[in-house]
């Protein structure tokens, strides 16, 4: 599923870029350096069924750094969840793709989320829930780095080493950025690998870009018993479009129609 998967990236980095021109507004940054692990867990790793949203057997996904929605909008509408075109409404009033996701609405979304720091506590539940009911699917958390700078993110750290929780796999996209600069001038987070092993997880530090690396890394983490695990995913912020790449000020503006087809003549090439 190589170049399949490396396929499905582009795609999903192509719908990025039309939604949010589109709408005038959004996080591209963010949304566009999410895409590669995003992918790999909808298109590889989560049992999912686009015909049964609420299966109650499915993986479960918190999209913690929720203004990375429409890095998961992009996977739903091509898994089948909902159709392409509706990708288009992106925060349109009444629509069902709202800047940030909505359990309520959307198919296929699993957590409500937005407010920064409460996702991976949302999974430690899912993943306690699961254990409590006797089922065995898998919980993955995805967080951004600057939202571990919240002080929720180290106490459900600690909870879900407490308890044991080798079902959840949580990721940080390390893309160095926040929206008001740099990760280590803003609230310097490093080590993250370190601050979570010393919590009792886990834990692996990969190219977060690298799509053989996240599969490695994920099964990696599933044969980790009796702790849960962590998967630091250096990446770059905007990655696949060259001026938007590691520049902090696309963090949350989208793009115009002239940005946009310049950006999408280049993903094209990629």
């Amino acid at each position: 599923m190589g170049k399949e998967l490396y396929d499905i990236t582009k795609q999903m980095r192509a719908h990025i870029i039309k939604m949010l021109a589109a709408a005038g507004s959004g996080h591209p940054g963010g949304s566009l350096s999410a895409v590669d692990v995003v992918a790999s867990l909808y298109f590889k790793h989560m049992h999912v069924d686009p015909e049964n949203p609420d299966w109650e057997d499915r993986d479960r996904f918190v999209l913690s750094k929720g203004h990375a929605a429409p890095a998961l909008y992009a996977a739903l509408a091509l898994k089948g969840f909902f159709d392409e075109e509706e990708l288009m409404t992106l925060r349109q009033l009444h629509s069902r793709l709202q800047g940030h996701p909505c359990m309520f609405q959307t198919p296929g979304v699993d957590m409500s989320t937005g407010s920064l720091g409460q996702g991976l506590s949302v999974a430690n539940g899912m993943a306690l829930a699961g254990r409590l009911d006797g089922r065995d699917y898998y919980v993955y958390c995805l967080m951004g780095d600057g939202e571990i700078q919240e002080g929720q993110i180290w106490e459900a750290a600690m909870s879900a080493a407490h308890y044991h929780l080798d079902h959840l796999i949580a990721f940080v996209d390390h893309n160095g950025l926040q929206i008001d600069g740099a990760n280590t001038e803003v609230m310097n987070i490093n080590p993250i690998d370190e601050k979570f092993k010393a919590f009792g997880w886990h834990t692996q530090v990969i190219d977060g870009a690298d799509l053989d690396a996240i599969d490695d890394a994920i099964e990696v983490a599933k044969a980790a018993c009796g702790v849960p695990s962590l998967i630091v995913l250096e990446t770059v912020k905007g990655k696949g479009v060259s001026f938007m790449e590691d520049v902090v000020d696309w963090h949350g503006v989208a793009p115009t129609a002239e940005q946009a087809e310049v950006a999408l003549a280049e993903i094209a090439a990629l």
